[in-house]
């Protein structure tokens, strides 16, 4: 049997620290809730259009995924990463349909 592993870091309140490393590509640690540290290299081109997205939109969330690599001392690499950020979208507030039933129904 063939299997995959695939991993996608979530994140948001602002970017992960970036250094750049070599063959034009940037060095990103995420660290879990559980303290275990995901580290990927990420093309130094998309990275900054994660900057540009970040500084772009009010409120945003970001993540990190690519293929699970090596184990680390405290963590795991991520192989092939890419970084994506979405806006969040303010959520629109919806009538209570039940109460507008309710007063169609006493007009009647």
């Amino acid at each position: 049997m063939e299997a995959k592993s695939e991993v996608t870091i979530k994140f948001s309140g602002a970017l992960p620290d970036a250094k750049p490393a070599a063959n034009k590509k940037v060095e990103v640690s995420l660290t879990d809730q559980n303290g275990i540290v995901f580290t990927a290299l990420i093309n130094a081109k998309s990275w900054r259009k994660a900057e540009t997205s970040a500084s772009e939109f009010a409120d945003w969330a970001g993540a990190v995924s690519g293929k699970l690599g090596q184990r680390t001392e405290n963590g795991f690499e991520v192989i092939d990463a890419g970084i994506q950020l979405f806006e969040k979208k303010a959520k629109e507030v919806k009538p209570d349909v039940g109460a507008a039933v309710a007063e169609a129904g006493a007009d009647s």
